[in-house]
């Protein structure tokens, strides 16, 4: 019994592993190096399309705002537009 139990913890450890996750791959446009960049360092590029059904232009350039000053996001105040106009016009609801 002990052993099925091991075989058992065996399979499932293998299968979490073969279960990895898949890289988000962002469209191509001007301004996607810039967003791979500034906002993969903190969390995963999956946070963009699971959000955009729900961000518009000024929603996407409060985001970047929020991600600075909440969450001390080293983001460059010169790249602030980049990274909202490349969101809002790849992953923003017009």
């Amino acid at each position: 019994m002990k052993r099925i139990a091991a075989i058992f913890l065996v399979l499932c450890a293998a299968g979490s592993a073969l279960a990895a996750e898949r890289a988000v791959t962002l469209k191509d446009a001007p301004g996607k190096q810039t967003v791979e960049a500034m906002c993969s360092g903190c969390h995963s590029l999956d946070y963009i399309p699971l959000n955009s059904p729900f961000m518009n232009r000024q929603a996407w350039t409060a985001e970047v705002g929020k991600m600075i000053n909440a969450y001390g996001a080293p983001i460059p105040q010169n790249d602030v537009a980049t990274i909202a106009n490349y969101l809002a016009a790849n992953y923003g609801v017009q």
